[in-house]
């Protein structure tokens, strides 16, 4: 579990390939302070877990489906990404409540910058607008921010200078993917809504049933 709050920003230092998986190094600081084995670490906002590290890196191992389903998979030697350890019970929730797991993968349509602030406009897969609400939160690259704007196929969110200046948002570029993960508790209201609706919808076994499926 995390909060979208970027500790540092990695620095790609290798990638070994296999087939549909990749096997990470990347390089870190902050993050190391008190790393062990099997350790979760947001990166780019997907949960990754720690497989080796020394003093300056470590190594993650990135499975078929989050390769499929992540930008993860466009990084390259040199590559910036945003990293976060897990949340520890006694932390301040400063952001929302995260979870690693992506919902998909979002497309840049535009920058805009007002005063002090930058806007992004972002282009969602279309099943996953039903999950983004004016003012609600959503995970970006594993940043926690808030949606300033929503329609029928983009929404906006606007980047202060601290979130501008610690993450890798405002060096991406127009085209470039981005790594979305929607609030789990709108997830969580809509599958309890559908179950409720299929268990009305279940009809008891009696002759009627039986005649209309082909039993009698």
């Amino acid at each position: 579990m995390f909060t979208g709050l970027v500790e540092e920003i990695g620095i790609v230092k290798s990638i070994n390939n296999g087939v549909k998986s990749a096997s990470i190094r990347i390089k870190a600081e902050k993050i190391l302070n008190g790393v062990k084995l099997g350790d979760s670490i947001s990166t780019n906002g997907v949960c990754l877990t720690v497989t080796d590290f020394d003093n300056d890196s470590f190594t993650v191992d990135v499975m078929p489906e989050t390769m499929r389903k992540s930008n993860l998979k466009h990084l390259r030697i040199g590559s910036r990404v945003n990293l976060e350890r897990a949340l520890k019970v006694e932390d301040r929730l400063g952001g929302h409540i995260v979870t690693g797991h992506i919902d998909g993968v979002g497309i840049i349509k535009d920058f805009e910058r007002e005063d002090n602030a930058v806007w992004i406009s972002i282009k969602p897969p279309r099943e996953l607008l039903r999950y983004i609400v004016n003012k609600g939160s959503i995970a970006i690259d594993g940043i926690s921010l808030t949606v300033a704007y929503v329609d029928d196929e983009i929404f906006k969110v606007s980047l202060i200078p601290l979130t501008r200046d610690e993450t890798t948002l405002i060096n991406k570029r127009v085209g470039d993917e981005v790594n979305l993960e929607c609030d789990i508790v709108g997830k969580y209201i809509e599958r309890l809504m559908s179950f409720d609706k299929k268990e009305e919808n279940k009809k008891d076994i009696d002759i009627n049933f039986l005649r209309e499926n082909g039993f009698m």
